[in-house]
């Protein structure tokens, strides 16, 4: 059993900050949301005062922030307060520079450190049966590896610091571009006058077949667990697809890597969350493009 400091107790962190409790693990959380707090607490979580006091007697800290700043910030904030020996794992999406910056923070102190995002959406954490991405040293990938596994179902050393983040915003770029290319066939199809069923039986088992098919689907009905049949509420939020999105674009440019499909993906998302659609899952897409030229 570890001493575990959990910072961020949103949509993620809250179901992973559970599973580790569940997992025998003490676990010391904090956030700014008074009710992300209590919802946490009641699943076993101790609440800190502050993310300084989280960390005072923790063997890891793990953190899962919406952005690189907010990252950087607490990393910041809670490093001289973080015990020698401790691990330093984050999990959140943000962009690969600032998460070398948060290895530089750590190595600083002698401190081991992986970046590990996830995939997986709120069902995969509250499953605990996420992929996670982690960049690294050997050393601190080991020692992070069965923490790690109690939230997740699969852990890919993907290499050195910030490549865990390379890994994940070229996962979601493509996984954004897939759902706007099955958004595309089922819409099409729907004006040719084929259905939806007799496509998704032909595309499932097809080369056109993708996880926006036969685990996302964006058409209500044809895939039990879709959350396109519960009004696409988000199990992975469109405002999220288009942070990451906006992510591979930045990343794209700082190499000179050419990513048309992803920067015409930005658009779309962005038009949908325009339209104050931004909330919903990002399967909701297609009824932007479905909805085109009515």
């Amino acid at each position: 059993m570890a001493n575990i400091a959990f910072i961020g107790l949103g949509n993620m962190g809250g179901y992973m900050s559970a599973n580790l409790v569940k997992a025998q693990h003490k676990v010391r959380g904090f956030d700014l949301v008074a009710d992300l707090r209590a919802a946490a607490e009641r699943e076993g979580v101790e609440i800190a005062a502050s993310a300084r006091d989280a960390v005072k007697d923790a063997e890891v800290v793990i953190t899962m922030l919406p952005q690189g700043q907010h990252v950087l910030s607490v990393w910041r904030d809670i490093i001289e307060a973080v015990p020698a020996g401790a691990l330093m794992i984050d999990c959140s999406t943000i962009d690969v520079a600032s998460a070398r910056e948060a290895h530089g923070i750590a190595a600083a102190r002698g401190l081991d450190v992986v970046d590990a995002p996830v995939s997986g959406g709120t069902a995969g954490a509250k499953a605990a049966t996420l992929t996670l991405m982690v960049g690294g040293t050997e050393q601190a990938v080991s020692r992070a590896r069965p923490i790690l596994e109690k939230v997740g179902s699969k852990v890919v050393h993907c290499g050195g610091a910030g490549l865990g983040q390379a890994a994940k915003i070229c996962n979601n770029m493509m996984a954004g571009i897939n759902m706007v290319a099955a958004s595309e066939g089922f819409a099409l199809a729907e004006r040719l006058g084929l259905s939806a069923q007799a496509l998704f039986d032909v595309v499932s088992t097809s080369s056109g077949q993708s996880t926006a098919v036969t685990g996302f689907c964006p058409v209500p009905g044809l895939v039990e667990r879709s959350v396109s049949n519960n009004d696409y509420k988000p199990g992975f939020a469109l405002a999220l697809m288009l942070k990451d999105l906006k992510l591979a674009q930045s990343a794209a440019a700082s190499v000179g890597a050419t990513s048309p499909l992803g920067a015409l993906a930005v658009q779309l998302y962005a038009l949908h969350a325009l339209a104050g659609q931004d909330g919903k899952d990002f399967s909701h897409i297609y009824t932007m493009i479905r909805g085109a030229g009515k």
